[in-house]
């Protein structure tokens, strides 16, 4: 019930700041198409687009369109919008998805190496990963790794859309998050070991680090995953920089695309996609946390 009263604010939100966004997309239509810019072509084109209709109107006509998979028809390309983002959204969800896992997977290991010996290699590293890639812009970064990769050492091509590339911007998605992880990972690590049953636990004869895998890991593995919802929505941000940037055919691109043309089904359809997948990933990080919370055994 909360998610789908915050799903309609957010679609009455947007609808209103894209209807008021300033230029008209029947002008943009009409220049970019070649039209005959008169009274009646203007007027048919807003009746067909449903333009003429009082703003209250056009807000429950889409509403009501959008929950039934009718998500109107692209200005730009003429072809439903429904039709576009379904051919598009695998992609961006696959590399979304799969550089928040990728980062998971390896922030756990790096993390354990750094709370198993502060200030060591692996400590210093996080920390230093943590901090760079909050200063350094996943844009320059995937330019640089262009430039390194492709051109220096033709490892890739550039904007050729194969596996390297997808590989590329998985790593790159990941790479933002993966010291961000560890930390939290290693801090509730320590922050356990200085409980009464992690000091029972050595002496019993567990060495520091099985003692820390067995009696630390869940409980900094439940802090981790506490921070993949924020991550959520960086990784959204990195995905439609790096679909730009590489030439991916995801959404972000064909959200960029339309932002010129005034696009209103499509920037509309855009933001929703993103409100879903955000109260999506807090319902399914949720979920997973109460799982893993001893509490609910």
């Amino acid at each position: 019930m909360r998610a789908a009263a915050s799903l309609l604010a957010v679609s009455a939100l947007t609808f209103l700041v894209v209807a008021l966004m300033p230029a008209d997309p029947v002008e943009i239509a009409i220049r970019a198409w070649n039209l005959p810019a008169n009274p009646a072509t203007v007027s048919a084109m807003r009746a067909e687009w449903g333009l003429d209709q009082p703003l209250a109107q056009r807000y429950f006509n889409w509403l009501a369109g959008f929950v039934t998979g009718d998500w109107g028809r692209s200005f730009r390309t003429g072809e439903p919008v429904f039709d576009e983002f379904m051919k598009r959204l695998p992609l961006s969800l696959t590399l979304g998805i799969s550089g928040l896992v990728l980062a998971g997977v390896l922030a756990v290991p790096l993390g354990f190496a750094a709370a198993l010996r502060p200030r060591g290699i692996a400590d210093r590293f996080s920390r230093g990963l943590a901090i760079s890639v909050q200063a350094v812009p996943a844009f320059w970064l995937g330019l640089l790794l262009i430039w390194v990769l492709g051109v220096k050492f033709q490892l890739i091509r550039p904007f050729s859309g194969g596996p390297s590339i997808y590989a590329l911007a998985i790593v790159l998605i990941a790479l933002h998050s993966i010291g961000l992880f560890a930390r939290i990972y290693r801090r509730d690590m320590l922050e356990q070991t200085g409980q009464p049953y992690f000091r029972t636990a050595i002496a019993k004869g567990l060495t520091r680090r099985q003692a820390m895998w067995h009696h630390c890991h869940c409980s900094a593995l439940y802090a981790m995953l506490s921070a993949v919802r924020s991550e959520a929505g960086w990784a959204i941000g990195t995905t439609a920089t790096l679909e730009v940037l590489f030439g991916l055919p995801g959404v972000s691109q064909f959200l960029v695309q339309s932002i010129s043309a005034r696009d209103y089904s499509a920037l509309l359809a855009y933001i929703m996609t993103v409100a879903v997948w955000m109260l999506t990933m807090n319902a399914a990080m949720e979920l997973t946390m109460r799982r893993l919370d001893p509490r609910s055994a």
